[in-house]
């Protein structure tokens, strides 16, 4: 049996897109996964499964929260593995206790790409902001009080390149690998 964790994209944000965690978790419990947990109220789902078909896998979270919840949200899913396996390739600069700066994973969802999401932000502002790819994801660090002068900052919230993308801190990101 397989671990997995998915990432909901945009719930519960501002009083938009609600889906209540306990619901939600019966509704990965229903599609027959178990060991279901979630962790905090923003979308993350860890939860053991028999299939290793990531992408039907995807489909069918998808579609089950589009049916229960009416609502049309982009869900990343990963073996809990892998990610493990991509935190043992983090930059030295990323997810350190440094409180200045804040660390975040990007997780490109398929069929996008690393190129397609750079060449749609473009560079990281040097000095403020840093990325480094490695997979499925984006390694990404900025200047907690200048964040707004970042390049990646508000373009990873643009309508044309957001829906490519969620973003989870770097202590997030720890907490349910640790799950």
């Amino acid at each position: 049996m397989e671990r997995y964790i998915a990432f909901l994209r945009g719930v519960n944000i501002s009083g938009k897109n609600k889906v209540p965690m306990a619901e939600l978790k019966m509704g990965f419990e229903r599609l027959g996964y178990r060991e279901v947990k979630t962790y905090q109220n923003s979308g993350n789902v860890i939860f053991s499964s028999d299939e290793n078909d990531i992408e039907r896998i995807t489909k069918e979270i998808a579609m089950m929260i589009k049916n229960q919840f009416v609502l049309d949200i982009p869900v990343f899913v990963i073996a809990k593995e892998e990610l493990e396996n991509i935190l043992c390739n983090v930059p030295d600069w990323w997810g350190n206790e440094d409180k200045e700066v804040y660390d975040n994973l990007i997780f490109i969802m398929p069929p996008a790409t690393f190129t397609d999401v750079f060449n749609e932000i473009g560079e990281p502002k040097e000095g403020l902001e840093k990325i480094q790819s490695c997979r499925k994801v984006i390694f990404w660090s900025f200047s907690r009080k200048n964040y707004q002068k970042t390049n990646w900052w508000a373009k990873t919230a643009n309508i044309s390149i957001s829906s490519k993308l969620t973003i989870r801190t770097a202590n997030t990101v720890r907490k349910v690998v640790e799950m």
